[in-house]
């Protein structure tokens, strides 16, 4: 008897994620994971006197779901398609995140930029999976 191993995110024969639930909730699942160790150093660095708790970048946690979607980017075969959508998604995502990040000024650096990473990393692969599956199959 053989074990079917499932892998998550699922991919397809190339290597791109297959479902844009993967893409979102494997993108958050980095958001919580970057949080967490941000937390940590954080109170690590508050503890040893070097800044009080709360200050670091929260943008940091974007820096798990960034590497998911580079890698989804890099499956695609070269050519145009993946380079506009993810120029598109990039642009759309930064903008989102940054006006949430303006949006929640009164609270520390870790909470808004927590909250603009989340947001990127939402509005990116909601921009991104659609959007280069219509312009491969649209010039393809």
């Amino acid at each position: 008897m053989t074990e079917q191993q499932s892998a998550f995110p699922r991919r397809d024969a190339e290597g791109r994620i297959r479902t844009l639930g993967d893409l979102v909730g494997f993108g958050l699942a980095g958001v919580v994971v970057g949080l967490l160790v941000l937390v940590l150093f954080d109170g690590a660095f508050a503890w040893l006197g070097a800044g009080d708790f709360g200050q670091a970048n929260g943008w940091l946690a974007v820096i798990l779901p960034a590497w998911l979607f580079w890698e989804d980017f890099r499956a695609w075969e070269f050519g145009a398609p993946r380079v506009v959508a993810a120029l598109v998604a990039v642009a759309v995502a930064v903008v989102s995140g940054l006006l949430l990040a303006g949006l929640a000024t009164g609270l520390p650096p870790l909470v808004s930029g927590v909250l603009a990473a989340t947001t990127f990393t939402v509005v990116y692969a909601m921009v991104w999976f659609p959007g280069v599956r219509w312009l491969t199959n649209r010039t393809g």
